[in-house]
């Protein structure tokens, strides 16, 4: 039924829920995990780090080493477990829930599962939610993951 499945994470602590259960389904269909961190680039460029290049990369330089430790904690969290769950730990740049559906079709995934911090009416509608546009628009099954209260 799943063959691969991907897990985008932030790398918040909320998040491992998302993880778990992911992990989990992944070790019950001997399924692949791709977990991806995605870098939003737009919020640097919004603050003005779009002229100076060396600016830019002393920026990003952070955010990158924030998603590495992300996607390695999917990894990381694997290998705790009894059976063997396969994990590509990937980073991408870009509008975040366009890079998860994206890489979802580039990788023909079966299923992705991500948190969702369960925000509702005004907060929602003015932050947006990336869950909530890839669980719109995905082609794919969408499991959401409640993250716990902060």
């Amino acid at each position: 039924m799943y063959d691969t499945i991907l897990i985008p994470t932030d790398g918040s602590s909320g998040t491992e829920r998302a993880i778990s259960n992911g992990l989990d389904i992944a070790q019950q269909y001997d399924a692949s995990v791709h977990a991806l961190s995605v870098i939003d680039i737009a919020e640097l460029l919004e603050v003005g780090y779009g002229g100076d290049r060396s600016d830019f990369e002393a920026a990003i330089e952070p955010l990158e080493d924030d998603a590495k430790r992300a996607v390695e904690a999917v990894d990381t969290q694997a290998r705790r477990m009894d059976g063997d769950v396969d994990v590509l730990p990937v980073v991408r740049e870009g509008e975040p829930y366009e890079t998860i559906l994206t890489y979802a079709d580039e990788i023909d995934a079966d299923l992705i599962v991500m948190g969702t911090h369960g925000r509702h009416g005004l907060p929602r509608y003015l932050l947006g939610s990336t869950t909530e546009r890839v669980v719109r628009t995905a082609e794919i099954p969408v499991l959401t993951v409640r993250m716990p209260a902060d």
